[in-house]
């Protein structure tokens, strides 16, 4: 699909109906704008939803914490527990 679009006053570009519904875009979401080249690109701005239970969240940070308390352990001991606020 190919339009042409008029950049109004301050760079406003209106988006055609078609063309905010080819990307599957709604009133208040965001695309995502590049350069390249000579091409502007424009796309949809979809976050990526990753279904992850909370028991594996759970688990990695109790994993992360195994792994670092040594350390921090050994840093309060030597008092380099870092600046005081």
């Amino acid at each position: 699909m190919r339009v042409i679009l008029k950049v109004r006053r301050k760079g406003v570009v209106i988006l055609p109906k078609r063309i905010r519904e080819a990307l599957g875009v709604s009133e208040g979401e965001e695309v995502v704008v590049e350069v390249l080249g000579d091409k502007l690109v424009m796309r949809a701005l979809k976050p990526l939803v990753v279904d992850v239970s909370p028991e594996l969240v759970e688990r990695v940070l109790r994993e992360e914490r195994d792994f670092e308390e040594p350390r921090y352990s050994r840093m309060i001991r030597r008092g380099e527990a870092g600046p005081r606020r």
